[in-house]
């Protein structure tokens, strides 16, 4: 099995906003309803030192904490420091610790970011498009729009590029691809990181009609990055792709066979599956796990977190037998789900998927067949 280098930490249960997608919230799994609102300092604490067991024993360079929620900051500065600190100092002497944060961005003031670089987090933005876009879905509590509190905080970012991870944008389809990318790109993103909306086989993503609409989305937006005189940012699913179709390895879970190697830890503890898990079922991402009782190794023995390192010997039979397995992977294990073979179905999204990565693979293919040779 492969060693887990990257940790989702749950550092607030809540959230200040209430976006209509969220699939914490929104979706099937509920049991945020029964977990603390943050973690205590003795949860804090034996889930570094679970982390730094886990490095020690594997050897690993570096480790990755992602603060998230709900909100993280919700959590505020002191206690945020007191989980880097704590995972930092857990860890054995050759191990780097990288620190970020999730954020819808609402409570992210310059002193905030103080105490963030203090501590050596960077700082990642989710933002779905300019005002119009942004407000249709991410609402605060009282049904008034984010987007006033969520540009302030990219203005602050933009202008402390070294706190700076990057924006991540849900799709809409009722939203203009290109006019959402070039919106972004006026905060100067060192990447944007487009996700598909949460869906699988029981809950199927909207279509409008077409067969492949999201390919056709992410499309205009792959051609306008693609085709600029120069990088403007980097996005990642297309880098990811354009990477697995080159012969290399993915580092996404969203494309490639490469072995999952995250954890989420929640507020109480628990370790957990991929928090996305939360849209498929109630229970979904729990493996009765938890760091008070177990090391991060015996995690690795659940049959579903065995699965998602398994690569192509996870897969339903369709996509094993596709020729653009290594590439796809089957897409996001999420949304594979379904009733009869739990995970073991190709990709909801599976047309989108072929038609995205053929329109790539023409494109890069083309160019490396015209390039000069010397």
């Amino acid at each position: 099995m492969v060693p887990i280098t990257e940790y989702v930490l749950k550092v607030a249960s809540r959230c200040n906003l209430s976006c209509d997608y969220c699939y914490v919230y929104t979706m099937a799994d509920q049991s945020w309803r029964s977990r603390p609102l943050f973690p205590s300092p003795e949860t804090v604490a034996a889930t570094a030192r679970r982390i730094g067991e886990h490095a020690e024993t594997h050897g690993l360079d570096f480790v990755s904490i992602a603060l998230h929620g709900g909100e993280p900051l919700l959590a505020g500065g002191a206690r945020i420091a007191d989980v880097v600190t704590a995972v930092r100092r857990a860890c054995p002497p050759g191990t780097a610790v990288r620190a970020r944060v999730q954020t819808n961005g609402v409570l992210l003031d310059e002193p905030m970011l103080r105490r963030l670089r203090a501590h050596d987090v960077r700082v990642g933005v989710s933002i779905d498009g300019g005002r119009t876009q942004h407000d249709r879905h991410r609402r605060d509590h009282g049904g008034q729009g984010s987007w006033d509190a969520t540009v302030s905080a990219l203005q602050l970012l933009r202008d402390n590029p070294d706190r700076y991870s990057g924006l991540l944008c849900v799709i809409d389809l009722a939203n203009d691809p290109v006019e959402v990318y070039e919106s972004l790109l006026e905060f100067a993103p060192p990447t944007v990181d487009f996700l598909l909306p949460q869906a699988n086989w029981l809950v199927p993503p909207p279509r409008n009609g077409m067969e492949t609409p999201f390919a056709d989305w992410l499309i205009a937006v792959f051609d306008r990055w693609y085709g600029a005189p120069r990088q403007e940012t980097g996005v990642r699913l297309f880098q990811e792709i354009i990477h697995l179709l080159l012969g290399g390895d993915s580092t996404s879970d969203q494309v490639g066979l490469s072995p999952v190697a995250y954890l989420v830890v929640d507020t109480d503890g628990s370790f957990q599956q991929a928090d996305m898990l939360k849209s498929t079922a109630p229970g979904q991402p729990e493996t009765g796990f938890n760091v008070f009782d177990h090391p991060v190794d015996a995690v690795l023995t659940h049959p579903e977190v065995r699965a998602r390192q398994a690569g192509i010997d996870s897969l339903a039979d369709a996509c094993r037998q596709c020729t653009l397995v290594r590439v796809c992977g089957g897409g996001n294990y999420t949304h594979r789900f379904g009733t009869d073979h739990g995970f073991r179905h190709p990709s909801v999204y599976c047309p989108d998927l072929t038609r995205l990565i053929h329109h790539i693979s023409d494109r890069v293919r083309s160019d490396l067949a015209v390039r000069p040779t010397h």
